[in-house]
């Protein structure tokens, strides 16, 4: 896994291609992991109309609020390769416990297509690694918090002077 610069750095890299300041991108050895405020993100940043059954005018036009949304999150190839990716709506993260309750839900997807689905043999390892995985994801959402939290009073309190 890349430290936190490198992250950020990628970020800024993805961010400035895709001209959309919520999008981050984050490659893991099995997945990428994409993060973004607006649902529909997913099929600007793979430049599709459509996604495993989803479409991207559907999204537009659904009314995606903090409670409902068109996607949630989102587990499956990225369009053209094998890869796997993983998508996370930030704005359905709410509070730490529909935080970790989505991001579970969303790496337990992502475990069973990585081993398989062969829950008969191997159920305590792909819950395993669903749930480390889950907390990698919900540490690195957390302190990306954290840094915004404290660019933004640092950008008040340059205001303010």
């Amino acid at each position: 896994m890349k430290n936190l610069k490198e992250q950020i750095s990628r970020m800024n890299e993805i961010m400035g291609e895709k001209d959309n300041s919520s999008l981050e991108v984050y490659e893991f050895q099995n997945y990428t992991l994409i993060l973004s405020n607006d649902p529909c993100d997913i099929f600007t940043y793979f430049n599709v109309d459509e996604l495993h059954g989803l479409s991207y005018e559907d999204c537009l036009s659904y009314d995606n609020t903090t409670k409902d949304a068109y996607i949630a999150g989102l587990s499956n190839i990225i369009p053209g390769t094998e890869k796997k990716f993983l998508f996370l709506n930030k704005s359905r993260l709410g509070n730490c416990k529909q935080k970790m309750g989505l991001i579970m839900h969303e790496t337990m997807h992502l475990s069973l297509e990585l081993h398989n689905h062969n829950i008969m043999e191997m159920e305590e390892e792909i819950i395993s690694w669903a749930e480390e995985e889950a907390y990698k994801i919900f540490d690195l959402i957390w302190e990306i918090s954290r840094i915004v939290q404290f660019l933004s009073l640092r950008f008040v309190e340059t205001i303010r002077d």
